[in-house]
């Protein structure tokens, strides 16, 4: 067994299939996914697990070279805005409806137990060398 990192085997094992330029969408528990990109359901009860401990232990594992989110979350959740913004300054925001249209194109979705709204981005795989 694993003694760090990512342990939920269903994650790590579709992280390690990721390539550069795929997407990951980490999202909130209330976000609608569409059939196709493969799901990760870490959701546990509200708020359990995390948005942001969701994103970090992510960004640990993945080499990441872009982020966009709903430009929605700059009013409706300051929290999970200033976060974004605090790990990724060029943060590309667009309106919510596209962002759910993105998803569908995702490799990978992983969903946290966030409660709050417009806690979702979707990552852009880069790599490491």
């Amino acid at each position: 067994m694993k003694r760090s990192g990512i342990l939920n085997r269903h994650l790590a094992g579709a992280l390690a299939e990721l390539g550069h330029g795929d997407t990951v969408l980490v999202c909130d528990a209330g976000m609608p996914i569409p059939a196709g990109p493969r799901v990760v359901d870490l959701a546990f009860r509200a708020g359990v697990p995390a948005f942001a401990e969701v994103l970090d232990g992510l960004l640990d594992e993945l080499v990441v070279e872009g982020a966009t989110a709903a430009r929605e979350i700059r009013g409706a959740n300051p929290e999970a805005s200033a976060l974004l913004d605090a790990r990724f300054p060029a943060l590309a925001l667009i309106p919510h409806e596209r962002l759910k249209e993105l998803t569908a194109g995702a490799r990978l979705v992983v969903r946290t137990g966030e409660a709050r709204p417009y806690a979702n981005v979707l990552l852009r795989c880069g790599v490491f060398f």
